[in-house]
């Protein structure tokens, strides 16, 4: 595996760093989070027809531009930056991935396109009303559709990603032979979708309430999708690992840049020692997570093996990821707020939203220290069974 950038890794950065500081500033972030749609569509259309940031991840065969993990955590961690609200992460980070990888040809010729070109937006429904994350607690049902082909799911989702709005929803549902992979349209008979108030005003959350829901199994059969499933979870954390590296950048940034115009006692504060030593801790441990987030990338676009179990260099990567990055946003963005102290606070400065991101990240995929315990299972320090159902948020 290899954490380095390429040439045209660095211009993707770039023309994405230019594109967003130009058309996503923060008075349209704050438009686009107070808007009823919570995104922009105008710019949804132009970041996959100008830019193409849709399909950069996917094959070419569906229309995307053939890249993978390392070039969609490029994307995510410049939105995290600019705490863009989008559907991309749901869209493409969950819904789009788990297609890419789930080897079901079908299913992928039928919805990878739209993804590919903006017309279609998706998301993954796993958790549900106990918290978890992690699928062996998954409780919803799938039965055979006696009327027809495909299935009929029933249950809650809960904390779905612009689950209120997703064309497709991949459901994670329990069959009779174990938990599979189901695709749901958003506005099919039997689904009912209610937004959550939630902390953090730039991501929506959505419950989402399956009665019968006509749905078709996606990837393996139940009896072999565990492996499926659990890199579809891994591939998740590492793409919100990427946004959150992002974020935790932003906040030093800012903070840095504050310290060195705003002036007390006659000199600017960055001159002293207290706010000094500040910038340094967050600098190690935004440093920390960026180095985590990359090789979870590098390890992600490793190419699956027959027979790879959990205790995979994904799997490993990802838990270690998950809990650098989380705890590097959160501590970023809380230092950000001290050193710009009375500002930072207010509703006109985006301090506080960086603040909401990360600790509402912090627990979407699964809490630090959930990760934490699964890491020790991983590595041997625990028995991986320990791990399972202790916390909520498991991944």
């Amino acid at each position: 595996m290899s954490a380095t950038f390429t040439e045209e890794h660095e211009q993707l950065r770039a023309t994405l760093r230019r594109f967003l500081a130009d058309k996503a500033p923060s008075e349209a972030v704050r438009r686009s989070m107070e808007s009823a749609d919570g995104h922009d569509p105008v710019l949804w259309r132009r970041m996959a027809g100008e830019l193409g940031l849709l399909g950069l991840a996917l094959p070419e065969e569906y229309g995307g531009f053939g890249g993978g993990p390392v070039e969609l955590g490029l994307v995510l961690e410049e939105l995290g930056r600019a705490l863009l609200p989008s559907p991309y992460f749901a869209t493409v980070a969950l819904a789009g991935q788990a297609l890419a990888v789930s080897g079901d040809e079908t299913a992928k010729a039928r919805w990878l396109p739209g993804i590919a070109d903006g017309s279609l937006t998706g998301t993954l429904a796993l958790a549900e009303e106990n918290g978890s994350w992690h699928v062996e607690d998954v409780r919803a049902e799938a039965v055979p559709d006696g009327r027809g082909p495909g299935d009929r799911v029933s249950g809650t989702k809960m904390f779905v990603v612009d689950g209120h709005s997703a064309d497709l929803v991949l459901t994670v549902a329990r069959s009779a032979a174990g938990p599979r992979l189901f695709a749901v349209e958003g506005t099919a008979p039997g689904v009912t979708r209610t937004r959550l108030e939630t902390l953090d005003p730039t991501r929506r959350l959505a419950r989402i309430d399956l009665d019968g829901a006509p749905a078709l199994p996606v990837g393996p059969a139940a009896a072999d999708a565990a492996a499926y499933l659990r890199r579809v979870t891994d591939l998740a954390v590492v793409a919100l690992a990427a946004e959150q590296a992002g974020g935790a950048q932003a906040c030093l940034d800012a903070a840095v840049a504050y310290a060195k115009v705003r002036v007390q006692f006659g000199r600017p504060i960055g001159s002293f020692q207290a706010v000094k030593h500040k910038c340094a801790d967050m600098l190690l441990k935004v440093e920390a997570a960026r180095s985590a987030a990359y090789h979870a990338l590098s390890a992600a676009a490793d190419l699956p093996r027959p027979g790879e179990s959990s205790e995979s260099p994904l799997s490993t990567a990802a838990a270690v990821a998950a809990v650098c990055c989380a705890d590097a946003y959160t501590h970023a963005a809380k230092e950000n707020i001290q050193i710009h102290g009375g500002i930072g606070y207010t509703w006109e400065h985006d301090a506080h939203l960086h603040l909401k991101r990360a600790k509402s990240s912090e627990q979407l995929l699964g809490s630090p220290a959930t990760h934490r315990r699964r890491l020790a299972g991983l590595v041997g320090i625990t028995a991986p069974e320990a791990t399972k159902g202790r916390a909520r948020g498991n991944p």
